[in-house]
């Protein structure tokens, strides 16, 4: 049941909250600076149900693959009535348009930091530089693994090996691999950090294959390190910064050698590769198959990702998704002049027609040749 639950969990997050959320971003900003909102909907589509308050409608629809708030002035073919042409989109300020606009990508950080911190608190730091006992391996190369009777527990932190301080995950494997292979047999003096004392322990790490190459290994596998809730906050901040940068230089890629590679994929023979774009089908499958493992670190890690993934690219500088929004701004700002929105129409349309086609070829294929489980 855990990967059902997990994908039914990611897709019910990115289209029924995030992208809500997203919505609910420019609509909170649009009404303190006193734009006239008509309408915030969940969904396209035939209308489900709907409810007036005040000015705004708000309701559901059919198909529940976006939202969107409509702004007074917004749609380049609607007349405005002369008693709310003050507070109509292209009525108020650059600077209160843009912060509008900006509100419902920056939405997605936050949502990102909030999965983050739960991660954090949850789960600890998987991706800390420390060597934390995850959990001790019960036999190695047909034995009791050394870590086993040498005592290890989960949650001791390595802080020396033999003359090796403060060693990292890597650090370590080379380290115990060189003293395994330079001195067979021979006890190695592991420093650990339990309950907040130091404690030596002796023990003799043993060769095994592995991929086809010798290792040294005692019997133990990675674990998450321990964070309080203010460096679970930090933290969270941190990765949204780095995942952000990833999705930054991530996405040309996409929309160059990935929309290639999608097509040549779709057209010819070609088989598919690991690194190839997936969507929303591929991502599910992922956290799926991480569900059916009980890895629900790892569903809350690809979750905030794709949150911050997709806010990043409503910051594209192309109509009608945010960034073009934000450039028509700009172009305001350097000449003085606002845009013709009704030219940028057929822009628009060029851009949804492409998105739409590139996402049903990317879904196409990982329902036929899906990538490969994590």
């Amino acid at each position: 049941m855990g990967g059902p639950l997990a994908i039914v969990g990611f897709l019910a997050l990115i289209l029924l909250v995030v992208i809500p959320i997203h919505e609910l971003g420019h609509l909170l900003v649009a009404r303190r600076f006193g734009f006239k909102i008509q309408e915030y909907f969940v969904g396209f589509g035939p209308k489900l149900w709907s409810m007036k308050r005040g000015e705004t409608e708000y309701g559901i629809k059919a198909i529940p693959a976006g939202g969107y708030v409509k702004i007074a002035g917004m749609n380049p073919y609607e007349t405005v009535p002369a008693e709310d042409v003050a507070r109509a989109y292209g009525s108020k300020p650059i600077w209160q348009r843009a912060l509008v606009i900006l509100a419902g990508p920056l939405s997605h950080a936050l949502v990102g930091a909030l999965l983050y911190f739960t991660l954090f608190v949850t789960y600890g730091d998987v991706n800390t530089e420390l060597v934390v006992v995850g959990e001790v391996t019960p036999t190695l190369d047909g034995s009791a693994s050394p870590a086993l009777e040498a005592g290890l527990r989960v949650g001791d932190v390595v802080t020396r090996v033999g003359d090796l301080d403060d060693p990292t995950p890597d650090s370590l494997g080379r380290y115990v691999t060189a003293y395994a292979q330079d001195h067979p047999g021979e006890p190695l003096t592991y420093v650990i950090e339990r309950d907040g004392r130091p404690l030596s322990l002796e023990i003799v790490p043993r060769l095994v294959t592995e991929d086809e190459i010798r290792r040294g290994r005692i019997g133990f596998t990675l674990g998450a390190e321990d964070l309080s809730i203010p460096g679970s906050v930090v933290e969270s901040g941190e990765w949204v910064g780095r995942a952000a940068w990833n999705s930054v230089t991530t996405i040309p890629k996409v929309f160059t050698v990935g929309v290639g590679r999608t097509f040549s994929v779709l057209f010819t023979d070609e088989p598919r590769r690991d690194d190839d774009v997936t969507s929303l089908v591929g991502v599910s499958r992922q956290i799926g198959g991480a569900g059916e493992r009980g890895d629900w670190g790892l569903f809350l890690n690809f979750a905030a990702y794709v949150t911050i993934f997709i806010g990043v690219v409503n910051l594209i500088p192309l109509p009608p998704l945010d960034g073009g929004h934000l450039l028509l701004l700009a172009w305001e700002k350097a000449t003085g002049r606002q845009a013709d929105y009704r030219k940028l129409v057929p822009v628009s349309a060029a851009v949804i027609v492409f998105l739409s086609v590139f996402a049903i070829a990317t879904v196409f294929l990982d329902i036929t040749e899906p990538l490969p489980l994590i």
